[in-house]
């Protein structure tokens, strides 16, 4: 491997042990259960992606615990296994859209709830906007361990930035991890938001925002998405201040 690609892939370790460590903060951890992965740099044309180890919290996993896995299932580097399921999800992803460098999966209980809603996201906050016309849909087929499912789920990501699998969770996806972080921590928001408007619905009269609105702040959003390396850096720094332990 040259020194190039060493360099590289100890800032995706320590980016990617990160999200793991945010994730847990926020409460969006299912024990050892969901993942996170990034593409590291092909090695003679072979697609690779650092996965979580089976079998850690969120809370544990450091830059070095992460496992190197081809889009085949094979263990590159690492010493232990992986989700099957996760590996059915990711492995989709990563070799279908060459921009999605990082890919999330969460079973929070928003994103679980909006997962149960056959209308899906609603456009009821400005937060809900940014994935206007830009979050997919895929059915629930049973536990993701058939990896003839991960043509259906390309079908179902297409180009967007999000999925919401039905009956199970979300995803997002992202060419950085500040990326895919920052729009799974908006799409999860956005359920949020609509989990609780649901709870008031009964006492007011919802206000969705209209369509053409929503599709103008959607195209005010694609234009600061910089922004989001900013917000990845304030958060490491929150996370330095907490524990650094993620970077070993």
């Amino acid at each position: 491997m040259s020194n190039d690609n060493s360099q590289q892939e100890a800032v995706l370790r320590r980016d990617l042990a990160a999200a793991y460590r945010l994730a847990a903060m926020l409460g969006w951890e299912d024990t050892i259960y969901t993942h996170f992965s990034v593409r590291l740099p092909d090695i003679d044309d072979t697609p690779r992606f650092l996965i979580n180890p089976f079998g850690l919290m969120f809370d544990e996993v450091k830059a070095s615990d992460l496992v190197i896995v081809d889009v085949n299932g094979k263990i590159l580097e690492g010493d232990s296994d992986y989700n099957l399921a996760g590996f059915t999800i990711h492995s989709a992803v990563h070799t279908a859209r060459d921009d999605a460098h990082c890919v999330m999966h969460t079973h929070t209980v928003p994103g679980m709830a909006l997962a149960a809603c056959d209308d899906g996201l609603l456009m009821l906050n400005q937060i809900s906007t940014e994935f206007y016309n830009n979050l997919g849909y895929h059915d629930y087929e049973g536990v993701a361990w058939n990896l003839e499912e991960r043509t259906r789920i390309q079908q179902s990501l297409g180009d967007n930035i999000g999925l919401v699998l039905r009956n199970h969770g979300l995803l997002t996806v992202g060419e950085t991890v500040a990326d895919a972080f920052q729009i799974m921590y908006y799409l999860n928001k956005a359920c949020e938001i609509q989990l609780a408007t649901a709870q008031m619905a009964g006492l007011n009269k919802i206000v969705p925002i209209p369509e053409k609105l929503a599709a103008h702040v959607n195209s005010q959003f694609k234009g600061v998405e910089h922004e989001r390396h900013f917000v990845w850096q304030a958060w490491l720094r929150k996370l330095d201040r907490i524990d650094p332990s993620y970077k070993d």
